[in-house]
């Protein structure tokens, strides 16, 4: 059996806390490459959050096939993922469990704009998925989308040399954007939860653009308990139109 060498953990763990750890102001955030385990940078951070409602209740249905669960589960990771990758400033994306995350660098009110129109398509995703669910008499899903921005801190975090690493996102967007995410398409809510930082953003990109500002009536206000925000459940009109058509191949 490995024993764990604590002697030599106590002086790893002396010379982190006695680093210099550098940090860096950055409002575009860098690519991953450009970490160490000694910097960090602070940014505008931007993070979406898709997270299947009941996941719980529906995966461990025993009436069930495990296939089909597998079946459910790898159809909404693949598309959402399809859909938050397509951005260049996206500087994570992955899957903890039943949920599937983005997190972008976002200098501009112009990149929640675009950021937005992601959750946006994600939604009316979920139309198309339980359209083609219900096609194979299988169990449709819901979810929930959570959006938050903040000027956060990212640092490197793991162990040196052994290959095994990630960005910690250390502020409000990522676990803003992963709370609202839980609350999003649940008790009455909107399919859609935003901050309150990532809508006075989208009220200002709209706004610069001259926009007609009746999109913001899309926008109600959400609460729960020490949480607030905005919410909404808007779709791809002209995507749900072809869902309900019958989603037919385009010849």
């Amino acid at each position: 059996m490995a024993e764990y060498d604590y002697i030599n953990g106590k002086k790893r763990i002396e010379d982190i806390l006695s680093s210099s750890n550098d940090t860096k102001q950055s409002d575009l955030l860098p690519v991953e490459s450009a970490f160490s385990y000694d910097n960090g940078y602070y940014g505008y951070v931007t993070a979406i959050f898709v997270d299947i409602c009941e996941s719980t209740k529906i995966f461990n249905d025993s009436t069930m096939k495990k296939t089909t669960k597998a079946k459910i589960i790898r159809s909404f990771t693949s598309e959402v993922i399809e859909i938050l990758r397509q951005n260049e400033k996206i500087r994570d994306i992955g899957i903890r469990g039943d949920c599937v995350f983005g997190i972008y660098t976002s200098p501009s009110y112009g990149d929640d704009y675009e950021l937005f129109d992601k959750a946006v398509y994600v939604n009316t995703f979920g139309k198309m998925l339980n359209a083609l669910l219900s096609r194979k008499n299988f169990q449709t899903i819901k979810f929930g989308i959570g959006i938050a921005t903040g000027y956060d801190l990212v640092v490197k975090a793991g162990r040196s040399g052994t290959g095994i690493n990630d960005l910690i996102w250390i502020g409000e967007a990522v676990s803003y954007a992963s709370k609202f995410s839980n609350f999003a398409n649940r008790n009455g809510a909107g399919a859609i939860i935003v901050s309150n930082k990532f809508f006075d953003n989208l009220k200002r990109a709209i706004e610069k653009s001259n926009e007609n500002n009746n999109k913001l009536s899309w926008f109600t206000d959400f609460t729960s308990g020490e949480y607030s925000g905005k919410q909404c459940s808007v779709i791809k009109v002209r995507m749900n139109e072809w869902v309900e058509e019958g989603m037919k191949d385009e010849e």
